[in-house]
């Protein structure tokens, strides 16, 4: 039987090889000359400042003198400083308050906004508008509304037979108006955000639903909330986060006062590194308010993989 002839084959260029890595080394070099700007620019705003921040926090620095290493004596006196215990429980108090009720109106809201009702496009910018305005213009805004001798505030409640309120100016008020206020804006959020949601939402189960005699209690509970589900555990770690940095609106109005009734975590950080110059102690109280914002983040995930390895056993 004839033998098939054996292919040619030829030795391998070294220069071609030499061609292709020189190509490679060049194309290589183009991309990090294109992507260097933006990563000097992490390094510089982001990496390097936590860096030093933390190496802060186990020094004592008033950003003047030369700095002297004391270890963990800052987080000691943290936990035995009882305007930072203050703090800490204003913080807790206003996320407590301000995340759930800005969730639920949001959620309330989008469900009225996905109607088709007339002029539902005006409500639904209308409804948007404070969240795009600044904190320290709602600051302002609401200082001159609530001020206790010309505010408008108190010239309606004059009108209604209601007696003049503190608001910003009392210590058992100020922290509930600075909640008001932030609902006022941060609600626009939730509302979008919920209103693309909902016209996600499978029809067929809607309808099914329908078919089956659900009423809108019904069809709310077992149909639409658990489809939103995903939405609404986003917007719980977004608006826990936002409202454990809360910092703008309570420097514009209240400066922390009266009688520290509105000292949150950050404010309290401000204070201790650029007016108190006590920039480790400060630092250190940053990597708490860090470590907890950690914590809820890790929580929130956990929590959200439970609930899809529970929905992914039962759909099958």
């Amino acid at each position: 039987m004839p033998t098939l002839p054996r292919p040619l084959t030829l030795p391998p260029d070294p220069s071609g090889r030499r061609a292709l890595r020189r190509r490679r080394h060049g194309e290589t070099a183009t991309a990090w000359a294109f992507v260097s700007p933006a990563v000097l620019v992490i390094l510089g705003l982001s990496v390097l400042p936590v860096v030093w921040s933390l190496l802060l926090s186990f020094q004592a620095n008033d950003l003047v003198t030369p700095s002297r290493w004391v270890g963990l004596d800052n987080y000691r006196a943290l936990s035995q400083d009882p305007h930072f215990s203050q703090a800490v429980r204003n913080t807790l108090l206003y996320t407590f308050l301000y995340v759930p009720l800005s969730i639920a109106i949001g959620l309330a809201l989008a469900l009225a906004l996905n109607r088709r009702i007339r002029f539902v496009g005006l409500y639904r910018t209308l409804f948007f508008v404070p969240f795009v305005i600044s904190a320290t213009a709602q600051g302002v805004l609401f200082s001159f509304i609530l001020d206790p001798d010309f505010g408008a505030a108190n010239s309606v409640l004059h009108h209604l037979g209601i007696s003049p309120q503190g608001f910003l100016t009392d210590s058992s008020q100020a922290l509930f108006v600075l909640v008001a206020i932030t609902l006022w804006s941060g609600t626009g959020l939730c509302t979008v955000i919920y209103l693309a949601a909902l016209q996600d939402v499978d029809q067929s189960l809607i309808e099914a639903a329908h078919l089956d005699g659900a009423g809108r209690w019904q069809l709310l509970r077992h149909v639409t909330l658990p489809a939103l589900s995903p939405v609404s555990v986003f917007l719980l770690l977004w608006q826990t986060i936002q409202s454990l940095q809360v910092f703008d609106l309570v420097y514009v109005t209240t400066k922390g006062g009266p009688l520290g009734s509105t000292t949150v975590i950050v404010y309290f950080i401000w204070e201790q590194a650029f007016k108190n110059f006590t920039a480790g102690y400060g630092a250190a109280a940053a990597y708490v308010l860090a470590l907890a914002l950690f914590v809820v983040a890790a929580v929130l995930r956990v929590a959200r993989g439970r609930e899809r390895t529970l929905r992914t056993k039962a759909a099958a």
